[in-house]
């Protein structure tokens, strides 16, 4: 597999141009200047390219061992590389000061986080679950647990999972079983869970579980469900390591991708049963645990991402090196790269269009949910919130749906090649495949956006948005080297307004509601992916115009007038197709004794 180099300049130009740095202008990030920013992000990206990078292609092939004791062993130099991480102090770097981290702003926490995934899906899964564990503890734990528990999990000393799914209860939480029995100060906990990713390593020492259980007077449904904290060592209460606990890796899961992550099957209660604390209310361990599933869901997008930048590097690296055919007579005729191909050409900025404009994306999200949790302002600090429960379904879902075709075009790019595992390609594939399907399948996604989020306030949040798109094209349209662009954005804008307005139409309808939130949901959520995504590589476009007409002599901001382009007039008018999906109607998919 080829290198990975992080793209710095790509988030600097996000952070520098689309954002202005406006994160600086928070209050925790007063002090902080845009030097150090670009230090933090130019140190990361060593860390992606020199350490994590080089051990993705080797812990794909050795994958990890679990050993006769429950005990899982990871790749070879997995355990060295995260704690390379972990002392480098990586893992606090959006987490406040006040709870031991670096305090930095989530936007560049985010672009961290893409690099790394972009070096090593695998590797990267494990602070990601982190992240969340330290999400849900410092929202909903007990001030002794956050004493206990916090400042190692920041430090990355101990690392964190999220314990939902069993063999009957996927999605559906509510058919959770794992018991929860009250013992003193604390719980015994029996049941099993399923696909706990890095439920069991020796990367660090220790891991905290956290798990959704019943208690045995609880009700059943969602209501019943409690959350509780489980270590696998169990902590005394100056904070040393004490006696193993009774939860155990029963097996590791064989899957397609991601060999180098242990996801395990985690056993509770083999013995006396798994000593577990309660977190947060009693009943509402669901709702607790969407804190960290909200974080997680993110990041899953962010994680897609990275995976889609190493494809572009990856096959924009073998076209450049694959001697194929000739040029056509126009152009010279002469034995040439495939990347002189125009089909070639055409795949490889369809991945780097939209890899570029997934990020911008993702990272407008995260520059919001800075703003929720740090303006000053309450009315500030809640419509960005508004605007973030928005973004996170469409960041999840389209990101992830549109990293699998990006890395599946990179594996076409290579030709038979591609399909040979030694390249590379296909792992890249094999890997991000699974980034649609856990934390919430993209079908879930699309239904909380369409539902959920679209209902609950008449689409105010999603008209918020769509505004801002009007404003660009506007802005857009009124140069005249970058008309064309306004135009189809503007477009692009009238068809989700339209498609908007029919789903909250027949959402709320008394008979059909729930079929038509079903239907309409998948396509929504691709139209609103194309449509935002346009919106963001509008506003670089009027960046890089402004910078060019200022005197700039820069390829760099050539190519990404380039991409808007692409983008605007290549790209857009496929997402604009599921205009013509929606108001086809769902009278099709119900049920019939048709085929499927």
């Amino acid at each position: 597999m080829s290198s990975y180099s992080a793209p710095v300049r790509d988030v600097a130009f996000i952070l520098d141009h689309l954002h202005e740095n406006s994160a600086l202008t928070l209050p925790p990030f007063s002090e902080l200047s845009p030097d150090l920013l670009e230090a933090v992000l130019e140190e990361a990206a060593k860390l992606a390219g020199d350490i994590w990078a080089p051990l993705n292609a080797s812990g794909d092939r050795e994958g990890c061992l679990r050993r006769e004791d429950g005990r899982v062993a990871l790749p070879d130099g997995f355990a060295e590389a995260y704690r390379a991480y972990a002392e480098g102090g990586w893992n606090g770097i959006g987490v406040s000061e006040a709870l031991g981290g670096q305090g930095l702003p989530e936007v560049v926490a985010s672009a961290v986080q893409e690099m790394l995934h972009g070096a090593n899906m695998a590797l990267g899964l494990c602070p990601m679950l982190t992240a969340g564990a330290i999400e849900a503890l410092a929202h909903h734990g007990s001030e002794q647990q956050q004493v206990l528990y916090l400042p190692k999990l920041v430090e990355g000393h101990w690392t964190g999972t999220m314990n939902l799914t069993e063999p009957q209860a996927g999605s559906d939480l509510s058919k959770v079983r794992t018991r929860a029995v009250p013992e003193g100060d604390h719980f015994r906990l029996f049941g099993q869970k399923i696909f706990i990713t890095w439920g069991e390593h020796d990367a660090a020492e220790n891991i905290i579980h956290l798990v959704l259980a019943r208690t045995p007077d609880a009700p059943d449904g969602n209501k019943g469900i409690s959350l509780f904290l489980v270590p696998k060592y169990l902590v005394n209460e100056d904070g040393s390591l004490g006696q193993r606990n009774d939860v155990v890796c029963a097996s590791i899961e064989h899957k397609m991708g991601i060999h180098g992550s242990p996801t395990c099957t985690l056993s509770f209660g083999e013995q006396d049963g798994a000593v577990g604390y309660l977190v947060g209310e009693p009943g509402r361990g669901l709702n607790h645990m969407f804190t960290m599933m909200n974080e997680a869901r993110h990041k899953v997008g962010i994680q897609a991402i990275g995976v889609a930048e190493r494809a572009c590097q990856h096959a924009a690296s073998y076209a450049s090196e694959r001697s194929q055919g000739r040029t056509p007579p126009a152009r010279g005729g002469e034995p040439c790269m495939i990347d002189q191909h125009l089909d070639v050409r055409r795949m490889l900025l369809s991945m780097r269009t939209r890899t570029d404009a997934l990020r911008a994306l993702a990272m407008n999200c995260a520059a919001q949910l800075d703003v929720a949790r740090h303006h000053e302002d309450a009315d500030c600090r809640q419509a960005a919130q508004a605007r973030v429960d928005v973004l996170i379904p469409v960041v999840k879902g389209f990101a992830t749906d549109q990293a699998i075709d990006i890395a599946s075009l990179g594996v076409q790019v290579h030709g038979g090649m591609g399909y040979i595992e030694e390249t590379g390609a296909a792992q890249l594939l094999r890997d991000v495949r699974i980034a649609a399907i856990y934390e919430g399948t993209n079908g879930i996604q699309a239904l909380d956006l369409a539902g959920r989020k679209l209902q609950r306030d008449g689409g105010a949040a999603f008209g918020s948005l769509v505004e801002e798109v009007r404003s660009v094209a506007e802005q857009l349209t009124a140069q005249p080297s970058l008309a064309t662009l306004g135009k189809a954005l503007n477009a692009g804008a009238e068809d989700l307004e339209a498609c908007l307005a029919r789903v909250l139409t027949e959402g709320t309808d008394a008979e059909l509601g729930a079929d038509a939130v079903q239907a309409y949901a998948t396509p929504l959520l691709a139209l609103a992916g194309h449509v935002l995504c346009a919106w963001q590589m509008g506003l670089s476009a009027l960046k890089a115009q402004a910078a060019l007409d200022a005197g700039a002599d820069d390829d760099f901001l050539r190519g990404k007038l380039q991409e808007a382009d692409f983008a605007l007039r290549h790209w857009l008018p496929v997402g604009r197709a599921q205009r013509q999906v929606i108001e086809a109607g769902f009278e099709a998919l119900l049920p019939s004794s048709g085929r499927y």
